[in-house]
């Protein structure tokens, strides 16, 4: 009995671990410019800051490429499909791609390694 009790306390301090972590705010720098950190893996991203209910404005996106092949950063207008910036990365490999958020929103995708489209819809007015 005493084992399973111990076993037990170990699960919920394991699932509390895993789902106490909550994402970082996005930090908005002297500047004005939110930074927003994606990690990119064999065909997927990761987002270290909470990425809902973003605000109008504009907004560093900084990319880091955490696969073992080269991969791509692409960012588009929601709305109109414009291209706002696309670029490569070897392993390794982290850049800054420095867009305007608008209400129309942006999606992103790894135009490479194609992965799927991430959408930010919903963009608030500051």
């Amino acid at each position: 009995m005493k084992a399973l009790l111990g076993m037990t306390s170990a699960i919920i301090l394991t699932l509390g671990l895993a789902f106490g972590a909550a994402a970082a705010t996005p930090e908005t720098r002297d500047d004005g410019v939110t930074v927003i950190h994606l990690d990119e893996y064999n065909g997927y991203f990761a987002a270290e800051e909470t990425i809902a209910g973003l605000k109008t404005g504009e907004y560093e996106f900084v990319v880091t490429n955490r696969s073992d092949k080269l991969v791509g950063f692409q960012i588009q207008n929601l709305a109109n499909r414009n291209t706002l910036d696309k670029f490569p990365l070897e392993p390794g490999q982290t850049r800054s791609s420095r867009v305007t958020i608008t209400e129309a929103g942006v999606r992103y995708r790894c135009p490479i390694n194609p992965t799927p489209w991430y959408e930010l819809d919903g963009i608030k007015a500051r």
